[in-house]
């Protein structure tokens, strides 16, 4: 059995070791691009294997018809209270919040002219989503308020060109 002094020496050792034999990169382009993508990467969102309960569960619930776009019908948001969140986030003690604006399927929780009428605005809800939550923090709240958009989309051509590549093509910093 190693002593307690050998196995913090080893430790130390270890610890200075371990960055010298990482890649070094640099806060660019570039050097970001040039790191290689570990191959589990995306495998989940390939679609080799279905999770059969997923897929058993969708075959006893929907039409064979039914299409991802259907699922924008559902959505109501009915018990979505913006004044509510922002007062939960601010007991909280939260500093800042990041909304989902746009995800990667392309819909937009507030009436963009861009998505194709693939917005809260225009189906489901019905609402600005996005517009009544940033008033409320912004009106009630000293919380910072930050957005996430999704650059690629689902259904956009240069994704469905690099889904085909086996997410290789590493292109969509190229498009920002």
């Amino acid at each position: 059995m190693l002593s307690y002094s050998t196995v913090i020496f080893i430790t130390i050792i270890c610890g200075f070791l371990i960055p010298l034999s990482e890649q070094q990169y640099t806060p660019d382009w570039k050097s970001l691009d040039s790191r290689p993508l570990p191959a589990w990467m995306w495998w989940l969102w390939k679609g080799d294997k279905p999770n059969v309960n997923i897929v058993a569960f969708m075959n006893n619930n929907y039409p064979t018809d039914w299409t991802y776009a259907d699922f924008a019908e559902q959505f109501h948001a009915e018990l979505y209270d913006p004044n509510e969140w922002a007062d939960i986030f601010a007991a909280a003690g939260a500093k800042y919040i990041v909304f989902d604006s746009k995800h990667h399927e392309g819909f937009t929780m507030w009436p963009s002219k861009y998505s194709f009428n693939w917005n809260a605005m225009d189906v489901g809800p019905k609402r600005d989503l996005l517009g009544e939550l940033a008033n409320a923090i912004r009106n009630r709240t000293d919380i910072v308020f930050g957005l996430y958009h999704s650059m690629f989309e689902w259904f956009h051509p240069l994704y469905l060109t690099d889904k085909n590549n086996n997410f290789q093509t590493q292109f969509f910093p190229n498009v920002c």
